[in-house]
């Protein structure tokens, strides 16, 4: 697949069942502030099935009796499953709408969250395993939808998005141990709860949905078999694409290595762990900072190397500064952190469909970047790991995190100039 130059003109948005053409400058502002709504509703779905379970695990391994390693594996066992619709996407016959994808996506979430209710062990674990399967489907289909009913704001709508994201994953995490302790110390209250949002979510992108079918249906449309595949294939193939995909794949990694190791890096400084979690949680609070910060960045770019360039050396000097800088300089460096995570994951997503010609182009390339970026991504905590396990201590871990984080700079320069694919 070969990529073209951006000219300065934005293209001309596709119309879509979903945003009608044609109708008062109102009626089209209200529309697209339903679909925004509509968005964030999604987003705010889509971690906290996996954070809540962190600051249960205790609590759940005590209940139900269970060795260490499969209390780990609870917690990562979906993050394994992030894109794995993403690697089937290319393989199927036709596309799904994206309005199906969601809907569907809310209501495999909201059987996950019961199936993992039923006291038995594994339907907890079988339900761990449905959610990220669930939450691959929203996190491939967003940015399709973005694309298409957004393609004039599309770093503002994935900030918008990711910002969503991180959000809920905060709810997630912060809110479970409070609920488990106000309702008698039990832990699956807090899991159970989560069913509500996701129904809620599934019941509101159901009317439009039907009204896409109805619309499609009335036009005689119906999805090509061999056009799908003829993207799936050229997508696959295209070097722009890979460098997206290497790109998301290498910060994705990072983020999971500050959630999985920065706590015990602090505490083998000297931090409590109750210190060691605040500022952990404090990193990534201030990554909704950064993600709201790209859109401003862009705005004043023609293209996004410079601020792949910045986001790399902000996640480089961050880890560095809280593994081997005095204490006293700490909170620098968990700003300087947070800022160049929130910003690369938000770059990474706007880069689907800024360098997409089209919504489906979009929904490929999503499926691509985020089924073989979350694989990339799940080996970082596990050799980190390992590493520390073999020199018992961090400075070999850290300094390769650092170099993974200016590695991505590398992939992030390629897919950051002002281009499309073909």
């Amino acid at each position: 697949m070969t990529v073209r130059e951006e000219s300065g003109t934005a293209p001309t948005p596709m119309t879509s069942p979903s945003s009608p053409s044609g109708t008062p400058g109102a009626r089209d502002r209200a529309g697209a502030a339903a679909g925004l709504l509509l968005i964030i509703l999604v987003a705010v779905n889509l971690r906290p099935a996996l954070t809540a379970v962190g600051p249960l695990v205790g609590s759940v391994r005590d209940d139900l009796h269970l060795s260490g390693t499969a209390a780990g594996a609870l917690t990562t066992l979906p993050l394994m499953f992030l894109g794995s619709y993403g690697l089937l996407a290319a393989f199927l016959r036709r596309p799904p709408r994206p309005e199906a994808l969601l809907v569907t996506a809310m209501v495999a979430l909201t059987a996950a969250i019961g199936l993992r209710m039923i006291p038995v062990t594994a339907a907890l674990f079988a339900g761990s395993l449905v959610a990220g399967m669930a939450i691959s489907v929203g996190n491939i289909a967003v940015p399709g939808i973005i694309k298409r009913d957004h393609p004039h704001r599309i770093t503002a709508v994935t900030a918008l998005y990711t910002v969503a994201l991180s959000g809920g994953a905060a709810l997630g995490s912060g809110l479970a141990v409070p609920i488990q302790d106000a309702t008698g110390g039990n832990w699956r209250v807090p899991l159970s709860l989560l069913a509500v949002p996701a129904m809620l979510a599934a019941l509101v992108w159901l009317p439009r949905l039907l009204k896409v079918r109805r619309t499609a249906a009335a036009a005689g449309a119906a999805p090509a078999a061999g056009s799908h595949r003829d993207v799936a294939r050229k997508v696959w193939r295209s070097p722009l694409a890979w460098k997206i995909t290497l790109f998301f794949g290498l910060q994705s990694s990072l983020a999971y290595v500050l959630f999985a190791w920065l706590p015990t890096m602090l505490t083998d400084r000297g931090l409590s762990q109750s210190a060691a979690g605040f500022v952990t949680a404090a990193s990534s609070l201030i990554q909704i900072v950064g993600n709201m910060c790209l859109p401003l960045l862009a705005a004043r770019l023609r293209d996004q190397r410079p601020i792949a360039l910045l986001v790399g050396l902000f996640t480089a000097a961050g880890f560095a500064g809280l593994t081997w800088a005095p204490l006293g300089g700490m909170w620098l460096f968990v700003v300087i952190l947070g800022l160049g995570q929130g910003g690369s994951f938000a770059l990474a997503l706007s880069m689907i469909g800024l360098r997409s010609p089209d919504a489906a182009t979009a929904a490929q390339l999503s499926g691509m970047v985020q089924g073989l970026g979350y694989v990339i991504s799940a080996f970082g905590p596990l050799l980190i790991g390992a590493l520390h396990d073999a020199t018992s201590g961090w400075t070999v871990p850290v300094a390769l995190v650092v170099a993974i984080a200016l590695t991505e700079i590398v992939p992030g320069l390629g897919a950051g100039r002002a281009r499309v694919l073909e």
